[in-house]
């Protein structure tokens, strides 16, 4: 095998490539019909894809709670949200692959974190800042990043919008 480490180095990448050997096995004739080749085929790509789902929830997380931050600036969980944001942006950064940005879909990310800021901020009186774009205003590489400044992304977030 030419690429012994890709498993564990992108294995977005390699069950995508598992998933293509095996189809291709599959148009083989010779080869005996016991083993359903596409099943497995789908299974071994959605290891793929679930690594990715698990990114994006992740990401959600980052910007639900940035968005929060944003929103209220001097709500009582503050502290804790911004701890929140650290942990999960974390999270995000050591289980992205180069391979998943292309799989994120960065909009829907910021569509749903968007709802969900809203609806916690109910819980505290409070809500969503007015005017967000419709579009994620942060760049992937500002919350992929081992050097995440929580208090830049949130002048970029804010800075989105006119007070």
């Amino acid at each position: 095998m030419d690429r012994p480490s890709l498993y564990d180095d992108d294995i977005v990448t390699w069950a995508e490539e598992q998933a293509a050997a095996l189809r291709a096995l599959a148009e083989r004739p010779e080869l005996s019909n016991a083993v359903d080749w596409e099943n497995v085929a789908e299974e071994i790509e959605s290891v793929g894809r679930s690594q990715v789902r698990a990114v994006e929830s992740l990401l959600i997380q980052v910007l639900t709670h940035l968005l929060k931050q944003a929103s209220a600036p001097i709500a009582p969980a503050i502290s804790h949200w911004r701890q929140e944001t650290l942990t999960f942006q974390q999270a995000a950064y050591l289980r992205f692959e180069p391979s998943m940005r292309r799989r994120l879909c960065w909009d829907q990310i910021w569509a749903i974190a968007r709802t969900n800021a809203e609806a916690n901020l109910l819980v505290y009186g409070q809500e969503l800042l007015p005017d967000l774009p419709s579009t994620c205003p942060v760049p992937p590489e500002a919350l992929l990043t081992s050097r995440f400044d929580l208090d830049g992304v949130l002048h970029a977030i804010v800075g989105t919008v006119e007070r």
